[in-house]
């Protein structure tokens, strides 16, 4: 069996660094790819290539070049239906083509585990115009949320609170969207106690394995803090377990999953899922599992084994967000935030800023069992000592 695998990266951001990382460890070449260079996981891999992944005869291109072993998509914006034929050409894409073309649209995966699987969501409708809007609006009534059918970390979601909103919220949608995707999802607001990300691994050859519990927290369709272990009642845990484990079984392949949810009084309800690691997971960064959520995609895609998922502290990531647009940023208050026990934080190196970007995230931790909202608030409170300077 050949151990050194060849592996195109699709999207090269701050989640694709870590697991970029993570494969290097594992003596792994991996080929970044992305829209523009020097990219976070660009940064760290053996190779670099910059394409607009939405021009598939680029895509196909780049992939004839490299020939990879496997192709592993990190964003939504890729010609997603290229995968199948890679899959004939004997490449192995993560988790499948079928995965990624399913959840790289919401009106896919949704349609899937609502209509197909019959599992408990929000009720919903779709519209690909403003008048359709509106009367999506008039069916599902006001509070709703309008999310484009592609898009990543909240982009071009928002709330309707009122009839005035609706207009606003179609343009931001169309904003935010990726791709050429106009549709947008109109959801009913579920009046939710709590939300929880449940990171999902599914083996090759092995049964399929949970993650501790994540909470978090958004803003603005973003997620600003997660936590681990999330409070959650067994019965409601089980029941995410049951769920996660069937819609992951339908869309089929090998690698890590973050299946969103939301706990309410009368049960947990299916959000969202993505086929790569999550956002929230980088929780998972602070030590809180044996391994961190990029070691477990690593591993699963590789076929290596996994013996077991491992609580081993209790952990809490809060966001480092720029204030303004700018290019080359420094980082003031890092030696002052290091000076705290407990503590940590990843730069994630993108050249650029724009109000509420992304650009680090500050970790901390203690002993398992300690209380998860005392290091939640340390982890916002180190956070906060973070200037993105430009």
């Amino acid at each position: 069996m050949q151990y050194t695998k060849k592996i195109v990266l699709l999207g090269s951001g701050e989640l694709g660094k870590e697991f970029v990382i993570a494969l290097k460890r594992l003596g792994q070449y991996v080929v970044a790819v992305d829209s523009y260079n020097n990219a976070p996981a660009q940064q760290v891999a053996d190779d670099r290539e910059v394409i607009n992944m939405l021009d598939g005869a680029a895509l196909d291109a780049i992939i004839a070049k490299h020939k990879p072993d496997i192709i592993v998509p990190e964003i939504e914006a890729i010609r997603t239906e290229r995968f199948y034929d890679y899959e004939k050409q004997g490449m192995q894409v993560v988790p499948s083509a079928r995965a990624a073309n399913f959840t790289m649209n919401r009106k896919a995966i949704r349609d899937l585990a609502a209509k197909e699987l019959g599992l408990r969501t929000a009720r919903y409708e779709y519209a690909n115009t403003l008048e359709e809007l509106q009367n999506a609006v008039t069916t599902i009534g006001i509070p709703c949320v309008v999310k484009p059918l592609m898009s990543s970390s909240g982009k071009g979601q928002s709330y309707i609170k009122t009839a005035d909103d609706i207009e606003k919220a179609w343009n931001y949608a169309q904003s935010g969207k990726r791709g050429d995707y106009t549709e947008v999802i109109v959801e009913a607001f579920v009046k939710f106690n709590s939300e929880i990300t449940l990171l999902t691994v599914t083996q090759k050859d092995g049964p399929t394995l949970f993650c501790p519990p994540i909470g978090h927290r958004q803003e603005r369709g973003d997620y600003q803090e997660s936590w681990q272990p999330a409070v959650i009642a067994p019965a409601h845990l089980q029941e995410a377990q049951q769920i996660a484990a069937k819609v992951t079984a339908a869309l089929t392949g090998a690698g890590i999953w973050g299946v969103e949810f939301f706990l309410a009084d009368d049960g947990v309800y299916f959000s969202e899922l993505s086929p790569r690691p999550h956002d929230t997971g980088m929780v998972t960064l602070a030590g809180t599992q044996n391994l961190s959520e990029f070691e477990l995609h690593a591993r699963t895609i590789l076929g290596l084994p996994i013996p077991a998922i491992t609580l081993e502290r209790t952990g809490a990531s809060a966001v480092i967000l720029a204030t303004k647009e700018g290019s080359n940023p420094q980082y003031e208050g890092i030696p002052a935030l290091l000076a705290n026990l407990q503590s940590d934080v990843r730069i994630f190196g993108k050249p650029t800023t724009r109000v509420h970007r992304r650009m680090g995230v500050v970790l901390a931790y203690d002993k398992p069992g300690s209380d998860v909202q005392i290091v939640k608030q340390r982890a916002i409170e180190l956070a906060k000592m973070v200037k993105v300077m430009v």
